[in-house]
């Protein structure tokens, strides 16, 4: 008896179940979320194959014939800057070559998602933001790195601009000394007398020499106008480059006060 109430009750269950299945319409996987953040369209057609990081390793990655791209570290590819509207036109593929990625295996979004969703204004700001997001994920400049190449770059200026008169060291002993007004200054003791802090604006300004009188001596030029002056391609950009650099440099071989 006991066996036969089970069976009952395992069949009532049965039928309840298939009932509730059959009443209940088939679910189709959603193409088109409502949300319009970037992070919930990356996850749904980016992350497969760019994995959920960004960073190529999706689930379906090792089954690509070309492996997707590393993501976060497209401003490290372009110098510091994310190429914003260069990602954006990728992404959106209606004015790139048919063969997206340099292979048919990246869908063209843009044509894709127009067709699925009637409005281009939830279309283009679906990838603004997605957009956004890959740039909110991208890496840092590696700091060793881009602080070994400013300093290399404001070395070479230095010792091409400025050791004649203030030395290679920099303390003001350079070749030209004999013949100046004024000795030279030690650039390496600005820290020092300044109360332990490098004065980065004051040396911009002392180098820049546009809008102060140079070291107080016209002896001293003004690499302003010269760093704009040089080159073919010298502009006012290039100048506050190479200023930058050089105080750059400067700062890292400041005297400091033995603790």
């Amino acid at each position: 008896m006991r066996a036969a109430v089970v069976g009952v009750a395992i069949l009532l269950t049965t039928a309840v179940a298939v009932a509730q299945h059959e009443a209940s319409p088939p679910t189709s996987p959603v193409l088109v979320p409502q949300s319009l953040i970037g992070s919930t369209s990356f996850d749904l057609y980016c992350a497969s194959c760019h994995g959920r990081d960004g960073t190529g390793n999706g689930p379906v990655a090792s089954s690509l014939r070309i492996r997707p791209a590393d993501l976060t570290i497209l401003t490290r590819r372009h110098n510091g800057t994310f190429p914003r509207d260069q990602v954006r036109a990728y992404i959106d593929g209606r004015k790139r070559a048919p063969a997206a990625h340099g292979s048919t295996e990246m869908p063209v979004w843009g044509p894709l998602l127009r067709a699925l969703d009637p409005s281009d204004l939830r279309v283009s700001l679906r990838l603004d933001n997605l957009v956004a997001f890959i740039e909110s994920i991208q890496k840092a400049p590696e700091p060793s790195t881009a602080a070994h190449v400013a300093r290399a770059d404001g070395e070479a200026l230095f010792q091409s601009y400025c050791a004649a008169c203030h030395g290679s060291n920099a303390r003001g002993d350079g070749p030209m000394n004999a013949t100046l007004r004024h000795p030279p200054a030690d650039l390496t003791k600005f820290a020092m007398r300044n109360g332990g802090r490098f004065p980065e604006s004051r040396v911009t300004r002392i180098i820049d020499g546009r809008d102060v009188a140079a070291h107080g001596d016209s002896a001293m030029p003004v690499w302003g106008n010269v760093f704009k002056r040089e080159g073919q391609d010298a502009d006012e950009a290039t100048a506050q480059a190479r200023i930058a650099a050089l105080v750059q440099f400067l700062a890292s071989i400041q005297e400091r006060p033995a603790e």
